[in-house]
């Protein structure tokens, strides 16, 4: 019944519904959260009424923090993921809503992490890890303001993801830093940005230590294949349909996709 219904649960399938039919939210779908535990308990209801396959998580940096939290989470869903190859990736984005690309790296989860443990190292983390891509990460919500209205509200929408582009495995990533790989992003041929993971926090495996944390905390089990979206390197970078975008790592990989409309 309908006076049964959390106003979490109200917001959540509202943006489950927009989502899936493709349209935008003029204005945020209830009463705002304010604290991530507000926030998260929404995005709880939103992956239980999505009901598709939870494949990975998407780290981005809260400044300045909320609730003691630097960085948030958000779900990856099966069916969003996109293998970069010969052809050219087409990644859907919300017209009416906000679309942005960001330039990241992507480390796979090979090794299941210890139940219940919560207090995880840089190097701990890293341990778990079997792989290294380059990657896009599509922002994009039927919510125009899902950034603009604070960490709180981009957490109540699966964290503003929309989807991921795996690009090349990094073969020898064990071996170098990645703090000191320069990366680019462009927008139709023009670079947007660029930067090195270095002035982000902690860097990438700051990024898995915050995940295995947080996923602990409530109560997610990361099982191996688990992909972890790290972070946006050189920005958060609006994008519209027609748009073609390349994320450029060192200099021997890259990775491309096309824009379109959802």
């Amino acid at each position: 019944m309908e006076g049964d219904v959390s106003d979490a649960e109200r917001i959540a399938h509202a943006f489950v519904e927009a989502r899936r039919a493709g349209h935008g939210l003029a204005r945020y779908p209830g009463t705002a959260p304010t604290t991530l535990g507000a926030a998260y308990r929404i995005q709880d209801a939103a992956i239980a009424a999505a009901g598709e396959p939870v494949v990975g998580w998407k780290v981005g940096k809260i400044a300045p923090p909320v609730d003691g939290s630097e960085r948030l989470a958000g779900p990856i869903f099966a069916p969003h993921v996109v293998a970069a190859g010969d052809r050219l990736a087409a990644m859907p984005v919300f017209a009416d809503g906000f679309a942005a690309a960001e330039a990241e790296f992507l480390l796979r989860i090979d090794t299941a992490p210890e139940p219940g443990r919560i207090d995880w190292t840089n190097a701990d983390a890293r341990a778990l890890v079997g792989a290294v891509h380059v990657g896009i990460e599509i922002a994009s919500s039927p919510y125009p303001r899902i950034n603009a209205d604070g960490p709180a509200v981009t957490v109540s929408d699966f964290g503003n993801n929309n989807g991921l582009v795996v690009g090349r495995a990094i073969d020898d990533w064990r071996d170098i830093d990645l703090d000191t790989c320069p990366v680019a992003l462009l927008i139709n041929g023009e670079q947007i940005g660029a930067a090195t993971t270095a002035t982000m926090l902690d860097g990438p495996f700051g990024a898995v230590r915050f995940l295995l944390e947080h996923a602990a905390r409530r109560g997610i089990a990361l099982t191996p294949g688990t992909w972890i979206s790290t972070g946006a390197v050189t920005g958060v970078h609006p994008v519209a349909a027609g748009d073609l975008v390349e994320a450029r790592f060192g200099t021997g990989y890259t990775v491309h996709c096309a824009i379109t409309a959802r």
